[in-house]
């Protein structure tokens, strides 16, 4: 670049000397002419060499201020780095931790029964669940959880406990599930029908106020509680016992799962009494075809077995459960029984029922919704059997053939289409010629979300 930035300068200076013309009459001799010339390229080259260093210099300087403006400006695009954030377990290390919980369930549909029985039927709809809570730890290995439910116009308590855990071995103490049969336990929002197993809310299960222990090593889970009552009913005098065993091995892909449990409740006032009656397969109906009445009782005593296998897509799951009532006035103490047997299969590659801690638990659809997928979808056929007769007592006899079909969007919404044929001896409705042997359709829909 100086050798060309030298040469056209020469060129130039040449051209307009050559160029000059001779027009005056004293003109100097050629030598004099031609050392003028030399005289003139020398100071001309001086001149060039004086410009390409303040060219050289000007070029280094604007270098160096490339250099400094491209160093700005990627410190501009490239914020310094923030703080290192600190990980959940050190922002957890004081020990507290707040989750809030909820769930909306609303479910709808139809219900036929022979019109001379004078059952509440045709369609029905409600908000079945409608739970707001929070759950969380607490410094010294404890925790907690509460749930409100605010479904069917009133406000409930759902779980309301603390407990305490260390290692293998947890307590608890409030108002909680006692420890009765795997459908009863395992959460309403995996379960594989809209409601669960005719005999659990026939024979009570529900939660109560108590404290339990649950040891949990392997495939061993133990569990044993002392419960008094609901929170509705703190004025009664029961107590009762509660425990179950359960074994989980697993055999490559395959869970399977068997338990038993038993359950005492000592009823503690002298004009105690219980009832047993359930609805058909839909809750949004008050209609039962099934009810012992009122009996007179001192204790109820029940066992109950499960057994349940999740292999791939499929599982099958099945249970039994004896409550033997302890009547004063009565010649022979009633056992009455249920019990429920189902096969389900998911239809979407990939996806499985969960299961955790000794029950069934969420489904987490490997292809869901927004992310490239439909979803899960699981159909369940079930055989529900609850009888009610025994020890001249006419309480009644459902069986129950009942169908599912669930589709699962996301790990966190439900939507779930149910049929049942339920078929009745001794129904406690006779029609109008007394007929008390019959059938009952029931069809309902839930749509489900919680977080």
């Amino acid at each position: 670049m100086k050798t060309a930035f030298r040469l056209s300068v020469l060129a130039a200076a040449m051209s307009c000397t050559i160029a000059t013309p001779v027009l005056a009459q004293d003109a100097p001799s050629a030598e004099d002419e031609l050392a003028a010339m030399r005289a003139q390229l020398q100071v001309l080259a001086s001149r060039i060499d004086q410009l390409e260093t303040e060219l050289e210099q000007t070029q280094a300087a604007n270098a160096d201020q490339d250099a400094v403006i491209a160093a700005n400006a990627e410190a501009v695009a490239t914020p310094a780095p923030a703080p290192e954030a600190k990980p959940a377990a050190e922002l957890e290390k004081s020990g507290w931790s707040f989750k809030p919980r909820g769930r909306l369930m609303f479910d709808a549909g139809t219900l036929s029964a022979p019109e001379s029985t004078g059952a509440d039927d045709g369609f029905g709809n409600e908000v079945r669940r409608a739970r707001l809570g929070a759950s969380g730890d607490l410094p010294g290995g404890f925790g907690y959880k509460f749930e409100l439910d605010f479904a069917g116009n009133e406000v409930e308590a759902a779980d309301a406990y603390l407990t305490y855990g260390d290692g293998p071995l947890e307590i608890i103490v409030g108002h909680h599930n006692n420890f009765q049969s795997l459908e009863e336990l395992t959460s309403s929002l995996h379960t594989s029908f809209i409601e669960r197993a005719a005999f659990t809310d026939a024979f009570g299960f529900e939660r109560r106020i108590g404290a339990s222990a649950t040891y949990e090593a392997g495939i061993v889970l133990a569990q044993a509680g002392v419960f008094t009552d609901n929170f509705d009913d703190t004025g009664t005098d029961n107590r009762g016992i509660d425990g179950r065993l359960v074994v989980m091995p697993k055999m490559g892909n395959t869970q399977l799962h068997l338990g038993g449990s038993i359950h005492y409740n000592e009823l503690g006032e002298e004009d105690a009494s219980v009832r047993y009656r359930q609805r058909p397969l839909v809750h949004f109906t008050s209609t039962r075809f099934v009810n012992t009445g009122n009996l007179g009782a001192d204790s109820e005593f029940g066992a109950g077995l499960e057994a349940a296998m999740i292999s791939g897509p499929f599982h099958a799951v099945a249970e039994g459960f004896w409550q033997n009532v302890d009547m004063p006035l009565a010649t022979d103490n009633p056992t009455f029984f249920g019990g429920y047997a189902e096969v389900g299969y998911f239809l979407t590659g990939g996806d499985t029922r969960g299961y955790k801690g000794g029950k069934f638990d969420r489904t987490k659809p490997v292809n869901p919704v927004g992310k490239g997928g439909m979803g899960s979808l699981q159909v369940n056929l079930r055989y529900d059997h609850l009888d009610l007769n025994d020890a001249g007592i006419l309480g009644g006899i459902q069986n129950g053939y009942q169908a599912s079909l669930v589709w699962k969007p996301a790990s966190n919404t439900l939507f779930s289409v149910n049929y049942g044929r339920m078929e009745y001896t001794d129904a406690v409705l006779p029609t109008a010629d007394g007929e008390t042997d019959y059938g009952v359709d029931a069809f309902g829909v839930r749509a489900q979300v919680d977080f």
